[in-house]
């Protein structure tokens, strides 16, 4: 297998500067560099740079595939919208043996005025088909990219998807404690089903995991908790927020606000950081279970789309059954071309004519169409083994 690596960098809150893209292209002759993004791949050599100094520097978000089985995904955050306290929750290690930054399956880190988040997946067993093709790390950007968002509005299934892949990786021991469960977990949006597949969390874990997440805070909650705490912001408060709307600093007084939101919403709503959070060993006990309603529900899934492939193949052979004397003649016409490919295809016509008239209990009328086939065809030596094969 040849080497291959993707690597796609994007920015959100800014452009690229034309000084900026001169240096990034100064690293890459060959890579689709633009205001918003760095897009290259290789099948030799490697990026001549670091990418969490890229993130550093340039870019929001950054997604890295290779071949031989990793992948990883960077997203960077102005330090203002997390709280380092709550982070630790879902990347502390009780491990001696702890690796370095940036190996585990979830890993944080701080540099200047940013968070640098980071999940990685890592098999180099060569059984992972997704890595198989060379498009396999184009498509993960574009699913990925809205968890940025998600992560500024405050919500942290992300974080705990990565502690549960940090579970999934191994990584925790028994009596690890879980960081507090948001909720929603058994109703993840789009942009977190995509990094649980990237990532490759086991979905009985995931299951196990999800079963005391409560559920999303309906729309009439948000909004009276909206107008609650709307109603306490002060004059100054107000001011303050519409200057920087005016100088067009609208993302940072959408931070902002949203901080002192969240803030104030942990301090005076019901909050899922006052559950019982379980140990690793905890969740576990609920894996076998998840594991089994998972394999019910796959296999009820099955039957209804065995059955609904049977409606359907019935359907197709009435069909071809009320058109008999068409699919004869079709089938002569494609024997009169006398390729190998010809003979194949009407080989199959053959075996659908012959269940459709089965089907049908007109098994005389094919044994008979079959003979005056012969008649016409039966000295082509090709033909012949392909029916005695098929033992027709």
């Amino acid at each position: 297998m040849s080497e291959y690596q993707y690597y796609e960098f994007r920015t959100v809150d800014y452009l690229l500067t034309t000084e900026q893209q001169a240096e990034l292209r100064s690293r890459s002759s060959r890579a689709t560099i633009t205001a918003t993004s760095f897009i290259n791949e290789y099948h030799w050599g490697d990026l001549k740079g670091d990418p969490l100094d890229w993130m550093q520097r340039y870019f929001d978000a950054h997604v890295y595939s290779a071949n031989w089985g990793t992948c990883s995904l960077m997203l960077r955050l102005p330090v203002s919208t997390l709280d380092k306290e709550m982070l630790e929750h879902f990347t502390v290690s009780t491990r001696t043996w702890a690796q370095p930054c940036f190996t585990d399956a979830f890993a944080v880190t701080k540099v200047s005025d940013y968070w640098i988040l980071h999940w990685s997946f890592n098999d180099d067993s060569g059984e992972n088909e997704r890595f198989w093709s060379e498009d396999h790390g184009s498509a993960w950007m574009g699913s990925l990219l809205p968890l940025r968002d998600e992560l500024m509005r405050g919500d942290t299934r992300p974080f705990y998807l990565g502690w549960l892949a940090r579970v999934c990786n191994e990584e925790l021991e028994d009596y690890d404690v879980e960081p507090p469960i948001p909720a929603g977990l058994q109703t993840l949006t789009p942009a977190q089903i995509a990094l649980t597949e990237f990532l490759m969390i086991d979905p009985d874990w995931l299951a196990a995991a999800a079963n005391t997440s409560s559920a999303l805070s309906d729309g009439d909650t948000v909004d009276s908790d909206l107008a609650n705490w709307i109603a306490l912001q002060s004059s100054n408060d107000m001011r303050a927020t519409l200057r920087l709307l005016l100088e067009g600093r609208s993302q940072e007084a959408e931070r902002a606000l949203k901080q002192r939101y969240l803030a104030w919403q942990r301090e005076h709503s019901p909050s899922s950081d006052s559950a019982k959070r379980r140990t690793v060993a905890e969740i576990n006990l609920g894996r076998e279970a998840a594991r089994s309603k998972r394999l019910k529900i796959e296999q009820q899934q099955r039957v209804v789309q065995e059955a609904k492939r049977r409606a359907e193949r019935n359907q197709q052979l009435e069909r071809i059954a009320a058109n008999s004397e068409e699919a004869w003649a079709t089938i002569d016409k494609t024997l009169q071309r006398g390729s190998g490919h010809a003979y194949d295809q009407a080989l199959q016509a053959l075996k659908d004519l012959a269940g459709a008239l089965t089907q049908s209990g007109r098994e005389s009328d094919f044994k008979h169409g079959l003979v005056k086939l012969l008649c016409v065809h039966g000295k082509r030596g090709a033909w012949m083994k392909r029916l005695a094969d098929a033992k027709i």
